[in-house]
């Protein structure tokens, strides 16, 4: 008897737990956010702080360890807007972590602190995989208020609420809440043949392979999304979607959906603008690029991108 992937939840329960972004573990505390969560948080012992210049983590940087981590009486020469702090959630310990955007220039930073995104985080495992996590979750706050400081109806300035997770007009008090853009990316499998659909988009670095993606449209399903992307890069029709697992992705607010999409047609016709090159890879050649990616040349997306994990996930399928 065949079995198929799309009539199982192997190899992982929850894969999801797998890549990187997705370990916070805060008590985010949603229900008891109320105007007066933020200072009652700075206000406690033992509350660390995340602090952004921009789009990019300020760390200590003491020449062999970083911290990201900040207590108040740190962060002064940063110039920090205590007015736009991001309340994340409390440490089972109880210890409160925020968030806040300072004044300094990335540029102006001086040798002790060290500014980095979001991938340079993960590529370069700057820091373990549960401030990872809160760093996500800081990250697309922060960078969700700094865009949304007037209001898309009236243009009047909006105010911060509730630690940060509402902006309101001061004029005419209408409400916004903060975003999280949906992003489908998706492995296509030939069962029949044991292959699997990966893309080259001309931004990738030299030899870098992945699975396709695309944004959810307004008013399309995950399973829909999953079949036009794929259709429109790849000129592939696919039948039965499978979720997989998704992924925080902080640059700037979007969740990575991952799912496996069932071939029905093999004949590939690339979008040119999309992808300089797009194929089907053996199993074989999969495990190629994502454990010796120097023999062939090729390479998958780095350990804990969801890409990586669909690829591995799939090779490593047992039927």
């Amino acid at each position: 008897m065949n079995h198929s992937l799309f009539d199982s939840d192997v190899p992982h329960p929850e894969p999801s737990n797998l890549t990187a972004f997705a370990a916070n573990d805060l008590n985010r505390d949603s229900e008891h956010r109320d105007e007066h969560s933020v200072e009652r948080a700075l206000a406690k012992d033992g509350t660390h702080i995340f602090a952004f210049a921009r789009d990019k983590l300020v760390l200590k940087h003491d020449g062999q360890v970083l911290d990201p981590l900040f207590a108040r009486y740190e962060l002064q020469e940063l110039q920090p807007n205590w007015d736009e702090t991001v309340l994340l959630g409390y440490r089972k310990s109880g210890e409160p972590r925020l968030a806040v955007p300072v004044g300094i220039d990335v540029d102006d930073l001086t040798s002790q602190y060290k500014p980095a995104d979001g991938r340079t985080l993960f590529r370069e495992m700057l820091i373990d995989e549960v401030l990872l996590g809160e760093f996500a979750q800081a990250a697309s706050l922060i960078r969700w208020n700094g865009d949304n400081r007037f209001c898309g109806r009236c243009g009047s300035a909006m105010e911060i609420h509730i630690g940060g997770y509402k902006r309101v007009c001061t004029a005419c008090e209408h409400m916004i809440f903060p975003r999280t853009d949906p992003v489908v990316i998706m492995l296509t499998i030939d069962e029949q043949r044991g292959l699997c659909l990966l893309g080259r988009s001309p931004h990738f670095t030299p030899g870098m392979y992945s699975c396709l993606a695309g944004f959810v449209e307004p008013g399309e399903t995950i399973e829909n999304a999953v079949r036009r992307e794929t259709l429109e890069e790849s000129g592939i029709r696919t039948g039965r979607i499978r979720y997989h697992a998704s992924q925080p992705w902080p640059m700037p607010h979007s969740l990575m959906i991952g799912c496996y999409a069932e071939a029905k047609s093999t004949e590939i016709t690339r979008d040119e603008t999309e992808l300089e090159d797009c194929r089907w890879f053996t199993r074989e050649e999969t495990i190629e690029m994502l454990e010796r990616p120097s023999a062939t040349g090729k390479a998958s997306p780095p350990k804990g991108a969801i890409a990586h994990r669909l690829m591995r996930d799939w090779a490593e399928w047992k039927r």
